[in-house]
């Protein structure tokens, strides 16, 4: 396989980074394409109405609890836990839209995250309120990219090979 083979683009792709796709989004995010606001509206819907499932999840097992008569401590640990858990999740879901988590902590707050889901699905609800969740985050990531892919290619002098020699 030659070098000219490698750097061709495919017919229609523009040359240079391309955008990152976002779940449920795809890449309609860069230029609010492909019904995008109706994807927002979906989103926001979809989001809203999982977290009231939760709720009635929730709500059912709060119900056993209190059919096992399990006394009224336990149950207030359960409420107080969940609410804790998803508060932290709300916060950490709302913060990962505008900036990347190390892949460490995200691993080591996975649990926390699981039981504080309500508190995930709400901050995706209220972000897709605004833009599509992480669009922010892509949106800088994608220009900053296509400014240093600008900055190199602005700097090159074509093909180095071609250059007549000094003598």
């Amino acid at each position: 396989m030659s070098d000219e083979s490698r750097t061709e683009q495919t017919p229609g792709t523009p040359a240079g980074p391309q955008p990152e796709p976002i779940r449920f989004f795809g890449t309609s995010w860069v230029d609010h394409t492909d019904r995008y606001g109706l994807r927002r509206v979906g989103v926001a819907v979809g989001s809203l109405g999982a977290a009231v499932a939760g709720c009635l999840v929730l709500r059912f097992a709060y119900q056993g609890l209190e059919i096992a008569d399990v006394g009224s401590f336990v149950n207030m640990l359960v409420v107080i836990m969940f609410a804790i858990c998803s508060a932290i999740a709300f916060r950490r879901t709302w913060e990962g839209f505008g900036k990347r988590h190390d892949p460490q902590s995200v691993a080591s707050m996975r649990s926390l995250m699981m039981i504080g889901f309500i508190g995930s699905l709400l901050a995706y609800f209220f972000r897709s309120l605004k833009e599509a969740p992480g669009e922010k985050l892509h949106r800088e990531e994608y220009r900053t990219a296509r400014e240093q892919y600008e900055k190199r290619n602005s700097r090159r002098a074509g093909n180095p090979s071609k250059r007549k020699r000094r003598k």
